[in-house]
């Protein structure tokens, strides 16, 4: 099973189109590769070639990231062989476990096509594959607030319409953002609430929630002006619904 997917690594990235860094000039892809432990030992130099171009566009990272050597400098001065990036052997162990899950994957009969299980299904350009609220989330717990929606800022600019993250719905700033009420912290919630409804203005779903962290503070004028925007973007929002009716009964 491991050939099959190595094989399929290996055509997926020679389709890729891929011009060599400035680094790599005058340096050349060697006819065989040393220290292979999870690919063949027999692999050609241009099929090494293959796999590792595969890696850094699914990964969106660069020789230095598993390799011995600095961002920059020539490729002849990285020493590609060495184990000393402890990052290698996480990707020859992540490359086993695709091994492992396309192998259980043979074992389901498929409702179509069967699939191949491949680096970029779950990264998509970036070295880890996380969510966009376990991403806010991670840089929140170690620099609060501010540094995650920035941070946020940042992922948005760099990876908004390539399906690095999905920016195209409400779900990961709401997510987040009840994440961040349920710590406690009100005012928080609302600024991320805010900021999911001033970038998907057509969400009822978006005004719904900032509706719920305006009344949590206790601004009862603007939750209510939130839940008619939701209600008036989505009729059926029974929520939205009970929520104005409990409002205008504090009257």
């Amino acid at each position: 099973m491991r050939k099959y997917l190595i094989a399929g690594a290996v055509i997926t990235a020679s389709t890729l189109l891929w011009a060599p860094p400035a680094a790599a000039q005058g340096w050349s892809w060697p006819d065989s590769a040393e220290n292979l432990q999870v690919l063949p030992a027999d692999f050609s130099g241009q099929r090494i070639r293959a796999v590792m171009t595969g890696f850094t566009r699914t990964l969106g990272v660069r020789c230095s990231h598993c390799h011995v050597g600095e961002e920059g400098q020539p490729l002849s001065t990285y020493d590609f062989p060495s184990d000393e990036n402890p990052k290698k052997n996480v990707a020859r162990t992540m490359l086993k476990m695709l091994g492992d899950i396309n192998q259980t994957l043979n074992t389901i009969e498929p409702s179509g096509e069967r699939v191949n299980m491949w680096c970029g299904t779950c990264h998509r350009g970036r070295p880890r594959a996380m969510t966009i609220e376990e991403e806010l989330d991670e840089v929140h717990r170690a620099e609060g607030l501010d540094a995650a929606l920035a941070h946020y800022d940042s992922l948005r600019e760099r990876f908004y319409g390539r399906g690095s993250y999905d920016f195209g719905s409400d779900r990961g700033l709401n997510s987040y953002g009840y994440t961040v009420l349920g710590e406690g912290d009100v005012d928080g919630a609302i600024r991320v609430f805010q900021k999911n409804v001033e970038l998907i203005p057509e969400s009822a779903n978006a005004h719904d929630s900032l509706g719920e962290a305006y009344m949590e503070r206790g601004d009862r004028d603007l939750a209510i002006a939130s839940y008619e925007t939701s209600l008036s973007l989505n009729p059926q929002n029974t929520n939205a619904r009970k929520k104005l009716q409990e409002l205008r009964a504090q009257e």
